[in-house]
């Protein structure tokens, strides 16, 4: 780790270029983890418990648990339902 000057250099090192199995895997689990923190915090502000969120959107208890734990891959129209409908914010995504 010598030679790593920022955090992309890092992730050369460890995962390997952009395009590799390696670095597509921690990239994706990454993004997981990232939407289960996002979808986790924004529970708690709004006050509600996993099994009320769970009531409001469809969905059962132990899957909103596991997106927070990031244990479960998620589809952008059940983000989209747990976010918008769930805890009435607005989703917004941007490629950059």
């Amino acid at each position: 780790m010598k030679n790593v000057v920022d955090f992309e250099d890092l992730l050369k090192e460890k995962y390997g270029e952009k395009g590799t199995v390696s670095r597509d895997k921690y990239n994706a689990e990454y993004l997981a983890f990232r939407l289960s923190v996002i979808l986790k915090e924004t529970r708690k502000e709004a006050n509600i418990t996993q099994e009320q969120l769970a009531e409001r959107t469809g969905t059962k208890k132990s899957y909103i648990s596991r997106i927070e734990k990031g244990q479960s891959d998620i589809q952008i129209s059940t983000y989209y339902k747990l976010i918008e409908i769930g805890l009435g914010k607005q989703l917004n995504i941007s490629i950059g």
